[in-house]
């Protein structure tokens, strides 16, 4: 029980930084995505269970707060946790690097997705605009506090393991 809450509270620590702090952050709307960094580093310390897990919980956690297409986030999120959990095991736990660099990956993953969704609902996109105002900004976030998220997140479980 004390694991479900303090994993709650971690996901709602990142989320409301998400959509407080880092907003004043933003450049041209889009800011960093703390959910996709924390499914992601989920995945490869526990695996594609729980990246699919946590994927499921960020994912509907967005898209209930959102003005988006609902469910969107969610099956992305869960898609992006069962993918990279598939690595976990060939990833060492305690290597920074990888689960670091593979956050462009997913931003670029959550990015097709979303166009995807948006193409088959019917609306016009151009890609070249929507890549350079969108995904671009978000790599570049993704980047930067990757290293941050994984560490929270591989520190907690360290305290968790010795702890739980």
């Amino acid at each position: 029980m004390k694991m479900i809450i303090s994993w709650a509270a971690i996901i709602l620590l990142l989320f409301t930084a998400q959509t407080s702090l880092f907003s004043f952050l933003d450049w041209n709307g889009i800011s960093v995505n703390l959910m996709l960094l924390l499914t992601v580093s989920v995945a490869y310390i526990h695996g594609w269970q729980k990246g699919l897990g946590i994927g499921f919980i960020t994912g509907l956690l967005q898209d209930c707060t959102t003005g988006s297409f609902f469910g969107c986030a969610t099956f992305i999120y869960m898609t992006i946790g069962l993918l990279f959990g598939k690595f976990a095991k060939h990833v060492f736990k305690e290597q920074f690097f990888f689960p670091v660099m593979s956050a462009p990956v997913a931003a670029i993953m959550y990015f097709v997705f979303m166009i995807i969704f948006i193409y088959l609902l019917g609306y016009q996109i151009d890609l070249v605009q929507m890549t350079q105002k969108i995904l671009l900004p978000l790599i570049c976030y993704q980047l930067v506090f990757a290293a941050f998220v994984h560490k929270l997140v591989f520190d907690f479980d360290k305290f968790a393991q010795r702890h739980g």
